[in-house]
């Protein structure tokens, strides 16, 4: 039942656009005969813009059609229209720079903050202050200040992956050194003295192309972000595989249901069901980062993530 032709409005993503004519829309970029050099830059779309499903040649294909714009003699002002993304950057725009998984050996040699100009009746530290930090490169102007979280554990195997960080805000260097001096530049959440940090890059909002994983691949949902238990569409998961494990960002995973039920007094295990596909944005070592793109049931901590 795909349409012919499509509009595209304000707000849409390359990923809601190929689902109207996709039934698995992570796999527009062959749709639209992408290769390789060209999938690094896909077609520059905007709103307005008409989308027409070709099969002239007997298979499936996407091109940009004619778009008509009735005129009339009137003053009015245009804005620049801009190009639909891959996929809503503004959810993950926040994850992209900010550490979120730190390891051990991170933790015992990160700067950490040793003391703060702040009046010696406060105890935590506001925007402005100052702060003494011990450990700090000093060709890094700009710093994010974390505190180490819960441990990541793998909720099968109970192993360690990593410790998820809680970002509490940004310094600026004002005086370099074996002891540096930085000002406080962004409080998110308390700043106090013993909480490290980690150089601030800038974040890197590059095309987002989803593809599947050359090899398969089978994991777990690790956390939902936020501490909460149940998530759903735009939630924003941790999932036990890593760079070691093959996945790159742009990967497409599945969410698998991994239930169990009591049988005549034994636990029996349900086949797994996908319910729903993930698209891995930011990529650790032993773990990874993902937006929940679908889902047709609530996603719970310890789901299967496999291939799509």
């Amino acid at each position: 039942n795909a349409p012919e032709s499509y509009v595209v409005v304000k707000g849409d993503t390359l990923w809601d656009i190929s689902g109207r004519f996709l039934e698995k829309p992570w796999r527009w970029p062959e749709i639209w005969r992408l290769n390789k050099t060209q999938i690094k830059n896909p077609h520059r779309i905007y709103p307005g813009d008409v989308i027409v499903l070709d099969l002239s040649d007997g298979s499936p294909r996407l091109r940009l059609g004619k778009s008509f714009v009735k005129l009339s003699p009137e003053v009015h002002i245009e804005p620049i229209p801009r190009e639909v993304p891959s996929i809503p950057v503004h959810i993950i725009e926040p994850f992209i720079s900010r550490p979120l998984v730190v390891t051990e050996n991170e933790l015992q040699n990160a700067p950490r903050i040793i003391d703060s100009g702040a009046q010696e009746s406060r105890v935590v530290v506001g925007n402005g202050d100052e702060i003494y930090v011990l450990g700090a490169e000093e060709d890094v102007p700009r710093w994010h200040i974390y505190r180490p979280g819960v441990p990541l554990k793998d909720p099968i195997s109970n192993k360690v992956l990593g410790y998820e960080s809680i970002y509490l805000g940004t310094a600026k260097v004002k005086q370099p050194g074996e002891v540096a001096i930085m000002e406080v530049q962004t409080v998110k959440e308390e700043i106090l003295k013993g909480d490290l940090l980690t150089p601030a890059a800038e974040p890197s909002l590059e095309p987002y192309v989803p593809h599947d994983p050359e090899n398969e691949v089978s994991g777990n949902v690790v956390s939902i972000y936020g501490g909460v238990g149940v998530g759903g569409k735009d939630s924003i998961i941790a999932v036990s595989l890593g760079a070691k494990d093959g996945i790159e960002q742009g990967h497409v995973l599945g969410l698998y249901t991994r239930r169990s039920t009591v049988y005549q007094g034994k636990t029996i295990a349900l086949p797994e069901q996908r319910y729903g596909v993930v698209f891995v944005f930011r990529v650790f070592e032993n773990i990874s980062y993902a937006l929940v793109m679908e889902t047709t049931q609530p996603m719970r901590t310890g789901d299967a993530i496999k291939n799509p």
